[in-house]
């Protein structure tokens, strides 16, 4: 292991905890410094009326403070740089009635194993499934950053909820070759294929579902929910104008084509909050990447005229955001009202970037409940006009 300019020590400190408390085993030396390489083991226990939300460790990073959550209560941290660590708890009347299922196994084409989590209402068979593909660059971020959302669409007991992880661009992962967007793409097909499968052991139908996702997944969201016609084995630009994506995860007694076919009729609703839906980066270091390759992951360029396959759109952005602006939501709703689809597109007024994001800090807690709650709600509206019509 390698530490910072040889250092043989690093400072952590414990973010003082709301509603619980925090153990660390060894305990925090009296200077605050452990020495390098030292395993602590750290134990979250909530006050009573509360339940365990995440343990985390803190530093900064690309996106301001950057967290590396544990979702069990007792997970250990490794001093290798400067740290916060600390825990979130939640009111256990926020998640009586769901129940979560982690961790679930999909792929592992490098070295990140892919996986993505079940929230559920309770004793339930043959609901609706929405998926939720997390944002962050896509080069940050795992599933857990969505938990919040997740809570919330499936609070009133009409749907089961899958949140997905991907593989980040580039070698940010640890992979040799680096990632494209659209190996990222294939990760989040895989990911829908395997929910396909395994959907109705959590009580999910597999042939409703919808999909959201926010900034990064917002376009991951529209891309799966406009562009399951391209899922094949002719490989993505090995020949001159062939873009098609293989799915991660295949499964065993199926062909690319079958999978196509069951995507492109089960994915029926599409809800990208703050979205990039054109002009993406393909990040392929293959030469004969060109724009061609941007537009074959733009799902601008691939939206299914009505009469051929409806996908209703509910999308929402904030009028304070700083990444995304009007234009380009606008410009894709533009073109889905032109191919004929159901579209709604709502300001959330006064909001910023990433409202729906779920962190262990309080002001991205209090972002969340000043928009994100309500905002889940109408969305859940939009896909019970879908999933639920009378």
């Amino acid at each position: 292991m390698n530490f910072s300019f040889g250092q043989t020590a690093f400072k952590v400190t414990v973010d003082e905890p709301v509603n619980g408390s925090v153990k660390l085993d060894p305990p925090v030396p009296a200077d605050g410094n452990y020495p390098a390489g030292t395993k602590i083991t750290v134990t979250a226990t909530p006050a009573q009326g509360f339940a365990f939300d995440a343990g985390y460790y803190s530093t900064p990073g690309r996106w301001g403070i950057m967290y590396y959550e544990s979702m069990t209560p007792k997970f250990e941290v490794v001093v290798d740089q400067e740290k916060h660590i600390g825990a979130s708890f939640i009111e256990k009347e926020a998640i009586a009635g769901i129940k979560v299922t982690q961790d679930v196994v999909y792929a592992k084409p490098g070295k990140k194993i892919l996986k993505y989590d079940v929230f559920a209402p309770e004793k339930v068979k043959n609901l609706p499934c929405i998926v939720i593909i997390h944002g962050g660059g896509w080069s940050s971020n795992t599933e857990d950053i969505m938990r919040g959302l997740a809570r919330e669409l499936v609070r009133n007991g009409k749907y089961v909820v899958f949140s997905i992880d991907y593989r980040w661009a580039g070698k940010l992962d640890g992979d040799e070759k680096g990632n494209t967007m659209a190996n990222i793409i294939e990760d989040v097909f895989g990911a829908i294929a395997h929910i396909y499968e395994n959907a109705a052991k959590y009580g999910g139908d597999p042939k409703r579902i919808g999909v959201t996702g926010d900034s990064a997944g917002g376009h991951l969201s529209a891309a799966a929910a406009t562009m399951p016609n391209m899922i094949g084995a002719g490989g993505f630009g090995k020949t001159k104008g062939v873009f098609e994506f293989m799915p991660t995860y295949i499964p065993k007694n199926k062909t690319p084509e079958q999978v196509r076919n069951e995507l492109m009729d089960a994915i029926k609703a599409a809800a990208p909050s703050y979205g990039v839906f054109g002009g993406l980066n393909h990040f392929s270091e293959d030469p004969a990447a060109d724009e061609s390759w941007k537009n074959a992951v733009s799902p601008i360029n691939h939206i299914p005229n009505a009469k051929d396959r409806a996908v209703p759109h509910y999308l929402t952005r904030g009028t304070k955001d700083f990444l995304i602006k009007d234009d380009m939501v606008k410009s894709y709703v533009d073109v889905l009202v032109a191919a004929g689809q159901e579209a709604e597109y709502v300001q959330v007024g006064g909001a910023g970037h990433a409202f729906f994001d779920w962190k262990p800090d309080n002001r991205t807690k209090e972002t969340f409940y000043k928009y994100g709650v309500y905002y889940a709600q109408e969305m859940e509206h939009f896909f019970n006009s879908v999933f639920y019509k009378k």
